[in-house]
């Protein structure tokens, strides 16, 4: 390619085009700027605890993450101490139904990870978040196995569509994302590109969840409100400047 075609192209994502309606911004980690808060979003995670999150099926969250230098992660440092044979994901405390909810990722080398949304939360039904959630992909697609497979790498929507692109950066450089969700309509941005976008609960998303590992889940994306999971997958991974609005 032209060097100069790839200039014009690297300064079209700086300056917006195809980008997200929020995007990176310079406001202090886990904060809101003037900007957030005017458009309502609100803070999910407060830079220093784990107050307004749980671990799937209890009300604390548990010994598998821990909040270091601003960013919550799993603490493996205790590994060999977590709970067996049971969901370990972090969850929040609300539910969501149309939401833009925006938040900053790290995975750590031949980590994997992910983003698990619409999760309904009844332990007694369903064993993991993703029997009732999707999921926004998070993955070290340079290293982990996974990454090979069309539709798990970094930013799909995780086994049913891959991403039009891949801006995501390399193993152990925040990236920034955003999941937008009102009526159906979803859609995926990945530092500032946007990568999905799709209907959700129409005959070809249908048609997408029966062509998928989903198809044996009956439960699978069927809700459509519910909570927002970090996904614990034995790997390192932190998240940082969680934040939510209500549409």
């Amino acid at each position: 390619m032209n060097k100069i075609v790839v200039l014009l192209l690297a300064a079209t994502i700086v300056n917006g085009c195809s980008s997200s309606k929020v995007g990176t911004t310079n406001t202090r980690a886990n904060t809101l700027s003037n900007k957030e808060k005017q458009e309502g979003f609100q803070l999910l995670f407060d830079g220093s605890t784990t107050n307004g999150w749980h671990t799937y099926g209890y009300n604390t969250a548990g010994n598998a993450w821990v909040v270091t230098d601003g960013a919550v992660g799993l603490n493996m440092a205790t590994k060999s101490s977590w709970p067996r044979n049971e969901s370990r994901d972090l969850l929040t405390n609300e539910e969501y139904e149309n939401f833009h909810f925006i938040y900053d990722w790290k995975i750590g080398t031949k980590g994997n990870s992910g983003v698990i949304f619409l999760v309904n939360e009844d332990k007694v039904k369903y064993r993991t978040t993703y029997q009732t959630g999707l999921e926004m992909q998070v993955i070290d697609n340079n290293g982990h196995p996974d990454a090979k497979n069309i539709k798990h790498r970094a930013g799909d929507l995780y086994d049913l569509i891959s991403s039009s692109s891949e801006p995501a950066k390399p193993a152990n450089e925040w990236n920034h994302a955003e999941i937008i969700l009102n009526k159906g309509k979803l859609d995926f941005y990945l530092n500032g590109v946007h990568i999905i976008n799709t209907t959700m609960w129409d005959d070809n998303w249908k048609k997408l969840v029966a062509g998928s590992k989903f198809k044996s889940m009956p439960a699978f994306s069927t809700f459509k409100k519910g909570k927002i999971a970090l996904q614990e997958h034995g790997e390192e991974v932190w998240f940082r400047n969680l934040k939510i609005k209500r549409l």
